[in-house]
């Protein structure tokens, strides 16, 4: 059996996705006890053609989803667990609540989150939030909690490019709009011609293209589905 100094889970902050230092903002949550269990979800999606005169459709690649991941945070005010009874969770419970969904005032977005739990390292942002309420007061008020929390995973801008090789302009892509890029501009970087701009366009939806929002994350599809 492993020995050692019992490590809490930690969720930090941050209002860029280079998860530096200098971004991280709020306070780092720490909880109360560490989860039984998590979940770890892996998608890949596929696309089916069937060329004429065959028989059978056939897969072709088209993405690897980020990972995404499920943890539940027990919020408990009796006293059993750490001994210090108090009246109330939901003050505690709405402070996590806000840690994971509202939106950071500098960067009018969601914040990204770094989860630590030992050597355990994962990277990205809540897309989920359940709230269970288990035990109350004789006025009602909430004693116990227990929330499930999920999350998708996401990497920095400079390991995505190295791991993705934005010169093969036939794979996939997913981009984040930094300062000054323009859809020509990414289209040039990615397929190395910008005249796909109004394909890309098409496909993200984009009504106005030629303004584009810091931190919105684009798709850029293979070069064979941008030219069709």
């Amino acid at each position: 059996m492993a020995q050692g100094k019992l490590e809490k889970i930690k969720i930090l902050a941050y209002n860029n996705p280079d998860f530096a230092d200098n971004h991280k903002v709020g306070n780092t949550f720490t909880a109360m006890i560490n989860p039984e269990s998590y979940v770890l979800d892996y998608k890949v999606e596929f696309t089916e053609g069937q060329g004429a005169g065959t028989s059978a459709a056939t897969q072709r690649f088209n993405v690897k989803k980020p990972e995404e991941m499920a943890f539940e945070f027990l919020f408990d005010c009796t006293g059993i667990t750490n001994g210090e009874k108090r009246d109330s969770i939901h003050d505690e419970v709405e402070s996590f609540k806000l840690m994971l969904l509202e939106y950071d005032s500098a960067s009018h977005e969601p914040k990204h989150f770094k989860l630590v739990w030992g050597n355990f390292i994962f990277k990205g942002r809540c897309n989920s939030l359940s709230i269970t309420y288990k035990l109350f007061n004789p006025d009602g008020s909430p004693i116990r909690a227990i929330c499930k929390a999920g999350f998708k995973g996401s990497i920095e801008e400079t390991l995505r490019v190295a791991t993705e090789n934005p010169q093969s302009p036939d794979l996939t892509h997913y981009r984040t709009v930094k300062m000054g890029d323009t859809l020509p501009l990414m289209c040039y970087n990615i397929y190395g011609d910008s005249k796909y701009y109004l394909q890309v366009a098409k496909v993200n939806k984009l009504y106005n293209f030629r303004e584009l929002a810091q931190g919105t994350e684009l798709f850029f599809p293979p070069l064979v589905k941008a030219t069709s």
